[in-house]
């Protein structure tokens, strides 16, 4: 029988490869979505976690009378988190640490462990520096809605079976002194939190130890890295990574004493070494003009993440009438950004540092002559360079260097 002139002829039978191709398209963009709806219900649940926590975190960061008394990274109170990453658990901490001249300080952070067996020994530590966020106890990251998101590439690190943990810092979180910027007691408190991790039994948490930070924890990093061998000689730092880190705080302070980045970052750093430097000869009025030393308390307030408009509109008024003098040539102040600088002495553990090209806060050229004084040391430096990496971007941008570091030194 002939078909209609107006029907379409008949299709040949579609060959059995096709059929199994589109089963497989069919079948690969319902994973495909399970897989999305499994994120994005994942992502739903840490959100509400986060939320929920919110309720009553403030009471976490009460110190308790015997906050003090105890051995650095030991454990003053920690409260298990509801709002965690895919696959992991995690711990809000406070821990005991000490300052720059070995007083007994607190502070506070978060751990984060996967899920699933470690190894025999336990789990590598991460011990995370965050950027600058601010000084005060506001701003510390830990009590963001979302405790980790400002830990870069945390989901990478989990998944390569570490154990993460972040300090806040002294001073952020709960009460103590200002540390911003002040490299010795920041590295104290990098290196406490993996002590404070190791004393969280479900974190797992070993004695090797990877230390990453950007920015202001990339010198955090630094500083712990050279503090490590005498202040925590039972760690095994077996390797450091740095995003642009603040490294040379003259350098960054020359760059930026006339832009709004001068005065904000200016006002934190200078308004914590007047604080810690007191009884050294440290007065803010010996650097810094009358209007600038007005705006500290307003500025020193605001936390840089959320309230960046703010700290510009308090900021810009002095811009370019921040100083009477230069502090990296005015005693007391030049002796200070010195010593706060990383690069006095070499650490055995390899080192990487990152760097992105389109860097407007650590210049390139900085970073570089960083790099130059630690190979001078006899270090064991990688420096890698992204070439469309802003400062906010480094970290993010260098995590395939960072995965590929590691790898090569076998951590």
């Amino acid at each position: 029988m002939r078909a209609d002139p107006g029907e379409e002829p008949a299709r040949p039978p579609e060959p059995r490869r096709h059929v199994r191709a589109r089963r497989w398209t069919v079948t690969a963009l319902a994973a495909v979505l399970a897989l999305v709806g499994a994120l994005v219900a994942a992502t739903a649940l840490r959100i509400v976690g986060d939320l929920v926590e919110r309720g009553d975190v403030q009471s976490f960061y009460a110190q308790p009378t015997d906050a003090l008394p105890g051995a650095p990274g030991s454990i003053v109170k920690s409260e298990t988190l509801v709002g965690v990453p895919v696959d992991a658990r995690g711990w809000r901490i406070m821990y005991r640490s000490t300052d720059l001249n070995g007083d007994p300080v607190v502070a506070t952070g978060v751990v984060v462990t996967p899920l699933g067996p470690a190894p025999d020994g336990g789990r590598t530590v991460v011990s995370w520096g965050h950027p600058t966020t601010g000084s005060a106890r506001a701003c510390a990251p830990s009590l963001f809605v979302d405790p980790y998101l400002g830990i870069e590439g945390m989901r990478v690190l989990l998944d390569r079976g570490y154990t993460v943990v972040a300090t806040d810092y002294t001073g952020m979180g709960t009460d103590g002194p200002d540390s911003y910027l002040i490299g010795v007691t920041e590295g104290h408190n990098v290196l406490d939190a993996v002590r404070a991790a190791q004393a969280i039994p479900g974190a797992e948490a070993s004695s090797d130890v990877v230390l990453w930070g950007h920015s202001q924890g990339g010198q955090a990093v630094l500083f712990a890295a050279e503090l490590a061998q005498q202040y925590a000689p039972e760690l095994d730092v077996r390797a450091v990574a740095a995003a642009a880190p603040a490294a040379d705080l003259a350098a960054l302070m020359r760059t930026h004493l006339d832009d709004v980045s001068g005065v904000t970052i200016g006002s934190y750093a200078f308004s914590a070494f007047a604080e810690i430097y007191a009884d050294r000869g440290a007065n803010l009025s010996d650097v810094l003009t009358p209007e600038a030393v007005a705006i500290q308390p307003q500025m020193n307030a605001l936390c840089l993440l959320t309230h960046v408009e703010e700290l510009h509109r308090i900021a810009d008024p002095v811009v370019g009438r921040f100083v009477v003098a230069d502090p990296t040539t005015t005693e007391p102040w030049a002796t200070l950004l010195a010593e706060n600088s990383a690069g006095s002495s070499a650490f055995a553990a390899p080192l990487l540092v990152l760097q992105g090209l389109d860097d407007e806060v650590v210049r390139p050229s900085d970073t570089e002559a960083y790099v130059a004084r630690a190979r001078s040391l006899r270090m064991d430096v990688s420096y890698r360079t992204v070439s469309i990496a802003t400062h906010g971007t480094i970290a993010y941008l260098g995590l395939p260097d960072l995965v590929e570091f590691l790898d090569r030194v076998g951590v």
